[in-house]
């Protein structure tokens, strides 16, 4: 995984704590996905579901979009790399 490669974190719009299916996330960080999974990591745990990281496809392995559980799980294998 290329921690220095181009993503940006999103969040969804929330309405009690969910996400708001009716409008699309908007921008909040843009920079590398380690600066992403950083910023995602300071955010409170409770809503976290509300944020995602895209990054641009790379072959069909990769996903473009990150899930809150995926963001996770990659910021252990971080800190370990």
């Amino acid at each position: 995984m290329d921690f220095s490669a181009s993503a940006g974190l999103f969040k969804w719009p929330s309405f009690a704590n969910e996400r708001r299916e009716d409008r699309g996330p908007y921008l909040l960080v843009e920079g590398t996905l380690d600066e992403c999974i950083r910023a995602f990591m300071a955010k409170p745990e409770k809503t976290r579901h509300l944020y995602e990281i895209r990054t641009p496809p790379r072959g069909s392995v990769e996903t473009s979009i990150l899930s809150p559980e995926h963001i996770v799980e990659l910021a252990r294998l971080r800190d370990f790399l």
